[in-house]
């Protein structure tokens, strides 16, 4: 059985799914709280690839680690939408040197300069999918989420990710959270095997948590998400790694040397809480924290 939705207003009455009247109102729904949405900064609609080419992209984005990201829309279900997403990801991958001056126009100079491009995306949202769309992504190499769309009432949209494949083309699993290793006394080198064993298996809880989980790896942190990061994860330092978690820290009690709210503060990836791990013992403290983080993304 699928989500089911009751007003409880005046007693209790179920509000029916529905799609929406035309493609186009869907379309404008999602860019205009696309980040709230998709956890993906919105570029241009319509963006038309030449002539040549012959098409116009529905949607261009940014998301939050700086991947290029395709949104495509259909009304209902549309056999073509992830090949038409997947087209047209070609062909912004043959010009790099055109997105990257309009995210520069649009965003800045620094997003432009820090575009991930071994990681782009593709989103399909549509009415509904079939198990053969699930099929196709799920043995394509490409990056692509598949994002189902229902409207209830005149002020409410359900979105659920169907099916989201992490691609091939970006760096591969990290392994370890410790990076290279030069030679160092033999009481370093237990702490630094310690906390490389505490990567690995923070890294193995996060990407067990579902089989839609990406690990996508920065210079400065690895940001682990579903359709929007939920954990980000900067190189280890200090004997503890530091995880910046999406929940509001105002619904936590915070522990003083184990969880901190850093709203506003600066730091490497997205999320407001801090979760300080230093031991096997502070991952299994921290398992609930990212359970929650994983379930809003």
């Amino acid at each position: 059985m699928g989500l089911r939705l009751f007003s409880t207003k005046r007693g209790v009455a179920e509000v029916m799914p529905r799609l929406a009247e035309v493609e186009a109102d869907v379309q404008g729904m999602v860019e205009a709280h696309m980040e709230i949405m998709l956890g993906v900064r919105f570029l241009a609609s319509e963006y038309s690839t030449g002539p040549v080419h012959g098409g116009r992209i529905d949607s261009l984005g940014l998301d939050e680690n700086g991947s290029p990201v395709i949104v495509e829309y259909k009304r209902a279900t549309d056999a073509g939408v992830i090949n038409q997403g997947l087209f047209y990801l070609s062909w912004l991958m043959d010009h790099r040197d055109e997105f990257q001056r309009l995210v520069r126009d649009r965003i800045g100079a620094e997003a432009a300069g820090r575009i991930l491009w071994s990681a782009p995306r593709v989103i399909c949202v549509a009415g509904d999918f079939t198990r053969y769309d699930v099929h196709a992504v799920r043995e394509h190499w490409r990056s692509i989420d598949l994002v189902r769309y229902q409207l209830y009432g005149d002020d409410h949209i359900a979105l659920e990710t169907v099916a989201s494949v992490r691609g091939h083309a970006g760096a591969p699993r990290r392994r370890s959270g410790a990076g290279a290793r030069t030679a160092a006394a033999p009481g370093r080198q237990t702490a630094d095997r310690a906390l490389a064993d505490l990567s690995k298996a923070l890294d193995e809880v996060l990407l067990g948590l579902g089989d839609d989980v990406a690990a996508v790896r920065r210079k400065q942190y690895t940001a682990y998400r579903r359709l929007r990061n939920f954990v980000c994860v900067p190189p280890a330092r200090q004997a503890k790694i530091l995880t910046y978690v999406k929940v509001d820290p105002r619904e936590v009690e915070l522990v003083p040397g184990f969880t901190r709210d850093v709203t506003g503060l600066g730091h490497h990836g997205t999320g407001d809480l801090e979760v300080q791990l230093r031991s096997e013992r502070d991952l299994e403290r921290a398992g609930e924290l990212l359970r929650l983080a994983y379930a809003g993304a």
